[in-house]
């Protein structure tokens, strides 16, 4: 038997429906509306308790799990209930509902149908001796609320997948995604090398001439991506290094792919060339380049995707796409790789995927879980008819902290100053290691096999310190 106890408005019902199958429930509500004129009717509520009483009474004689949802602040009703279940030999368990009198005002006020103010305060007055007393009754159990972590929702799951991350190591590779400088660039070479200290396996730069309106503003110090990816070759030995990714419009595509092979002997064979649809129409105006129609850029980008090998590879045959011709693919010296992997940037199903399965060695999709699980059946359906395997890769944002307390701390100091605390704080992904821990195992299982990660708070190290920890549970 289940005693649940609280004032009104206190969440019994909720939690009952929550935890329990309906025919486990009996409710005084529920039976003052099969009695009278519904769950209000308080006319009808000795007919209804009546019937509460005879409901119980035959439930437990035959031994079922019974749940009593009234308010349950009548000792005497529950001392009746308490012998039935002994004599029914069954389990006794009172479940105590303290919430708060201001919650329970503010619900009532919610209501189609409230409780009546002065009746309300009368039980909330009545409470805290109940509550107090419930232990001394002879319950085999007093279940009261306990403190919970309030997490973005993206975290929801974290706790199980963390103990299966423990239990059943996978592997997962983690690239550093730089979209915004701020930090000197005098700092670039230090935060560099943190990330190759962290463990991360990558570190890619954002390909735009200005900050995008999702980080910032367009006058916000923004780094030329491909001479920044050549001064990180220079001072770093393992990371490998690409833009994540490069809009199609941008750069002539044999030249493209010349600096992406430059890069890569530059590096020693660590260039990897991201490529996407290119999308930003104010940036285009602003330099004064054409933004083509949506079909004209798929065409170039397909374009993109066949000539960019031909390039890196041996010796100069020419080209012609339906939207370039490339006379000579001559590229010397050519990539130390002898495969420069190509990622293709968006997550349309029709034709972005397709591509992606027919060209590139990886998609990189946005996108929560449940998308990212879409995402990764589609692709795998388009490389099923290419006859190729490709990988998928995500891309997501991530504020870490030690605890609870550091990632509060984190969220205060970063949210913008009139945005919402836990609002700024599910668009970060802001949560401790564990947290995160967590949430790239349940990517890792929907099938992404690298994350690139954006750390809104990397100004200095310390950020890639903390996301050390991370990693190293997937190593």
């Amino acid at each position: 038997m289940v005693i649940l106890v609280g004032p009104g408005a206190s969440g019994k019902s909720t939690w009952a429906a929550a935890h329990f199958p309906a025919e486990r429930i009996v409710s005084s509500d529920r039976l003052r509306a099969l009695v009278g004129t519904g769950e209000d009717d308080i006319a009808a509520s000795t007919d209804a308790f009546a019937l509460l009483d005879d409901v119980v009474a035959r439930r437990l004689a035959r031994r079922l799990t019974t749940v009593i949802d009234t308010l349950g602040l009548d000792a005497d009703r529950r001392r009746q209930w308490l012998a039935q279940a002994h004599a029914a030999g069954l389990l006794c368990v009172a479940v105590a509902f303290d919430t708060p009198a201001a919650e329970c005002r503010a619900r009532n006020r919610g209501r189609a149908k409230r409780i009546p103010v002065d009746v309300l305060s009368a039980q909330l007055r009545a409470w805290p001796a109940v509550r107090d007393g419930l232990a001394g009754e002879g319950y085999h159990a007093v279940l009261t609320p306990q403190p919970v972590r309030v997490v973005p929702e993206v975290f929801v799951g974290s706790a199980p997948a963390v103990q299966r991350q423990r239990e059943r190591p996978t592997g997962l590779r983690f690239g550093l995604h730089v979209g915004e400088f701020r930090f000197p660039a005098t700092a670039l070479t230090e935060i560099a090398q943190a990330a190759e200290a962290a463990g991360f396996d990558a570190i890619y730069v954002m390909d735009h001439f200005r900050q995008i309106p999702q980080l910032g503003r367009a006058w916000d110090d923004f780094l030329e991506s491909y001479t920044t990816l050549a001064y990180l070759a220079a001072c770093t030995s393992r990371v490998r290094l690409g833009a994540l990714v490069t809009g199609v419009t941008y750069r002539n595509v044999a030249h493209l792919g010349k600096i992406v092979a430059t890069l890569d002997v530059l590096s020693q064979g660590r260039a990897v060339c991201g490529l996407g649809l290119a999308w930003f129409r104010e940036e285009h105006v602003a330099y004064g380049w054409e933004f083509p129609p949506v079909r004209e850029r798929y065409a170039l980008l397909e374009d993109a995707l066949r000539v960019l090998p031909m390039l890196w590879g041996r010796g100069s045959p020419p080209f012609h796409g339906s939207a370039i011709s490339v006379p000579e693919t001559m590229c010397y010296p050519r990539p130390v790789q002898a495969h420069v992997p190509v990622i293709l940037g968006g997550g349309g199903e029709r034709r972005t995927l397709r591509l992606a399965a027919r060209y590139a060695d990886a998609a990189n999709v946005p996108g929560d879980l449940a998308t990212v699980r879409r995402k990764a059946e589609v692709l795998r359906e388009h490389a099923r008819e290419a006859g190729r395997e490709v990988e998928l890769t995500h891309l997501s944002t991530a504020l870490v902290g030690t605890d609870d307390a550091e990632v509060a701390a984190l969220v205060e100091k970063l949210r913008p100053r009139r945005q919402d605390p836990a609002r700024y704080a599910a668009a970060v992904h802001a949560g401790t290691v564990d947290d995160h821990v967590g949430r790239f195992r349940e990517l890792a299982e929907a099938g992404v096999r690298e994350v690139m990660v954006r750390l809104p708070d990397l100004t200095d190290p310390a950020p890639l310190s903390r996301m050390a920890h991370v990693i190293a549970a997937f190593r």
